[in-house]
């Protein structure tokens, strides 16, 4: 029993436990949950367990994913019937079911999240596994032939770079205002500030949707809705600098 409570607690510990077998190299045979139960006295590492057991289910179902709140979230959420705009129930989280990005982009696709331009031969590539966005860079852009554009296409990138970033810092400092006045209305003698709360709300998701904006209208600036579309974004800029 020692052996295999040593064993077990291990295999435990190094995340390994989910499928681990006897550690006789003939026996392929798995220890069950009861039986791993009435091996392991530790709490801790029974609950470690539990968790390595959660954690193996949800990445066996394709319909279950964790919340994707890079601040932390341990929160299991249902894809279906999942559309745009569901925040996640305990840290309303709203996450992106469709790609890697680790929040909803609206309105920017999930292409767009990927796919990078650099700002020298405008080489299009995919930033997470770096291949060519196209089959090979010479086949569709000729470096040496298009400085010109080339040195355009980088001022037009950092220019949308510059908004972009400003949105999101200033997304940031809506969520640490509301933190202070949250702070503060808890204070005895302080009148509610609800619609304060609820204004810092929408000033963050405002920020956020001017961010991913300006991601949206650089991959899109040659189609003939932009001018609706940088309309209505210059108009949503005003509001927001406003409230």
């Amino acid at each position: 029993q020692p052996c295999w409570s040593e064993y077990l607690t291990t295999r435990i510990e190094q995340n390994m436990v989910v499928n681990c077998t006897c550690p006789i190299s003939e026996c392929r045979a798995q220890p069950t949950t009861a039986f791993i139960y009435s091996i392991v006295s530790s709490e801790e590492i029974i609950a470690k367990y539990e968790k390595a057991l959660l954690r193996g289910y949800v990445e066996c179902c394709s319909n279950l994913t964790w919340c994707t709140n890079p601040q932390g979230c341990d929160q299991i959420l249902l894809k279906d019937g999942l559309g745009y705009g569901t925040a996640c129930s305990k840290c309303s989280w709203i996450s992106c079911f469709n790609c890697n990005f680790p929040e909803a982009h609206y309105p920017a696709s999930c292409s767009h999240m990927s796919h990078m331009t650099c700002a020298k031969c405008n080489h299009g590539f995919c930033w997470r596994c770096l291949k060519p966005w196209k089959p090979t860079h010479k086949d569709y852009y000729n470096c040496s032939a298009m400085v010109s554009k080339a040195a355009w296409q980088e001022k037009r990138f950092q220019d949308y770079n510059e908004r972009c970033t400003f949105h999101h810092h200033a997304r940031e400092f809506a969520l640490s205002l509301r933190n202070r006045v949250s702070s503060i209305s808890e204070m005895p003698k302080i009148r509610t500030l609800t619609f304060v709360l609820d204004a810092c709300k929408v000033l963050e998701q405002a920020r956020k949707v001017l961010a991913y904006s300006c991601v949206y209208s650089y991959y899109n600036q040659d189609t003939e809705s932009m001018d609706v579309v940088e309309q209505q974004t210059e108009s949503l800029e005003l509001h927001t600098n406003a409230l």
